[in-house]
């Protein structure tokens, strides 16, 4: 489209020179003529006065002389005989002798062509009764001097119109065509998943309107998808957790049909519940343009949360640890995000350790970070690398292998990361790192290629996590189940 209106313009305004410029040219061509003959009959008629008087030779020659033409031997006067003088030619002639006779008889100026250019011939009436014929000659040069020089001036003139009216197009086209490629650009881009990509709102009014409304239809996009995302942190929330007291409470059941088949109808609802987990985080794309971030205390939500988790490591005697929760700990990340983290980490701790196996939560601050490290004396993760990947269950039953995913993610929205280790208790820890800046642009893409066993994120060298024993300093540990049980029902009514 830019090359074709820069195509029409040029085709325009060469038209509009050609039509202007090919007429002044040929003005200027009859103004260099007119003006060299005028100039010629001027010094002509200056003659006229001397014929009047006589036609004495000598006297003609110092008339002559005294005009330029004839000082340059560019005049001749023809005098015909009559009155009975002789007839008298002065100068050199250059017109042909019928030109001189017929402008004689007809007694009207006349310009005929001769060798080298042209011949002005000023007939002169004489007392006598004769007509006199002034000659003077015009060189070719003369009647084209200053035309050459005024044509390319006009052609330069003409160029300099062309090329400008083309340019001035191409920076209109641009104006034009660029908001429309860019248009083009953002909705294959946002069709290809970057839900992040915006317009900006420029040009024409027409693509003004039309960049608003892609703008308005991406946000619109985004808000939906992040309604979604919203939703499955949601389910794995609000749906894992009671499913993991079911699962506790169907064990406690004993033997017997009813306890059997209480206890394949939690199996069979969590691999139902996971399957829709699976199938809602799978099918989510990745935005781009999240909105503004309140943050939350990550002491707050860690103690929150393992009040509900330490209930539950009573119920199946797990000895618990928390630390580092005493002092208020701000990052950027939703409270219902690191939540759905933290449920998801301790969860994967009662899915897959075994019954007694104690666990802790630790949170420490440094100057540019939060670092939760969750760790238990199960059996450990023997691939971590695997375990990071998005999805990879590892074949473990009741897995979904999104819990990392979602810690992973948590993590990457503030620039930090997840590393997966041995800990001192012997087992599995898994330290989240939360950087307390704004959370980077693009989302979780700060810290994503960062991996097990790799280098640590920025900061990481300075928070100096010191692991502490299972019996360390600020530690809340709960007993065994003896003595300790709290009411199962309770528990399940203040989950929903």
């Amino acid at each position: 489209m830019r090359w074709a209106l820069a195509k029409v313009v040029l085709a325009v305004s060469v038209m509009v020179v050609v039509a202007f410029a090919v007429p002044l040219g040929l003005v200027v061509k009859e103004m260099a003529r007119d003006r060299v003959f005028t100039n010629a009959e001027r010094q002509a008629a200056t003659i006229g006065p001397a014929l009047a008087i006589t036609t004495d030779r000598s006297m003609l020659e110092r008339a002559m002389l005294s005009t330029q033409a004839g000082s340059d031997g560019r005049m001749a006067v023809h005098v015909p005989a009559g009155g009975g003088a002789a007839a008298l030619d002065l100068g050199t002639r250059r017109a042909g002798a019928a030109d001189i006779r017929t402008v004689e008889r007809v007694g009207r100026a006349s310009i005929s062509a001769v060798r080298g250019g042209f011949a002005l011939l000023q007939p002169t009436a004489l007392g006598s009764g004769v007509t006199a014929v002034v000659e003077v000659y015009v060189p070719e040069a003369d009647v084209a001097r200053g035309v050459a020089t005024a044509w390319l001036v006009l052609a330069g003139v003409g160029c300099a119109l062309v090329a400008g009216s083309v340019v001035f197009a191409d920076r209109l086209g641009r104006r034009t065509v660029g908001p429309a490629r860019r248009l083009a650009d953002a909705a294959q881009a946002l069709g290809e998943g970057a839900l992040g990509t915006r317009v900006p709102e420029e040009g024409p009014p027409e693509l003004r309107s039309a960049a608003a409304a892609f703008n308005a239809m991406a946000d619109q996009v985004v808000q939906l998808l992040d309604a979604e995302r919203e939703f499955a942190a949601d389910l794995s929330h609000r749906l894992r957790t009671p499913l993991t007291v079911l699962r506790l409470n169907a064990a406690s059941l004993g033997h017997g049909p009813a306890a059997e088949h209480t206890r394949e109808a939690v199996a069979r609802l969590e691999r139902e519940v996971d399957t829709v987990i699976r199938t809602a985080r799978a099918a989510k794309p990745r935005t781009g343009a999240a909105g503004a971030v309140t943050g939350c205390d990550v002491s707050e939500v860690v103690r929150e949360r393992m009040d509900f988790w330490s209930a539950l490591a009573e119920d199946e005697g797990r000895a618990v640890r928390v630390a580092g929760v005493g002092t208020p700990a701000r990052v950027q990340v939703a409270r219902p995000e690191l939540a759905a983290a933290l449920d998801a980490l301790l969860g994967n701790v009662f899915r897959h350790t075994p019954e007694g196996t104690a666990f802790a939560v630790d949170v420490h601050q440094a100057r540019d970070a939060v670092i939760v490290l969750v760790s238990d004396a199960g059996p450990g993760i023997d691939d971590p690398g695997a375990a990071l990947a998005r999805g990879n269950s590892g074949g473990r039953p009741g897995s979904t292998g999104l819990g990392l995913d979602i810690a992973h993610r948590v993590a990457a929205s503030t620039g930090g990361d997840v590393r997966i280790g041995r800990s001192v208790l012997g087992g599995a820890e898994i330290r989240i790192w939360l950087g307390v800046g704004a959370p980077p642009r693009g989302g979780g893409a700060a810290g994503g290629g960062r991996g097990a066993g790799g280098g640590r994120g920025p900061g990481a060298r300075k928070w100096g996590v010191r692991r502490l024993g299972v019996r360390g300093l600020g530690v809340r540990g709960l007993g065994r189940r003896s003595g300790h049980r709290r009411n199962r029902g309770d528990r399940m009514r203040s989950l929903t």
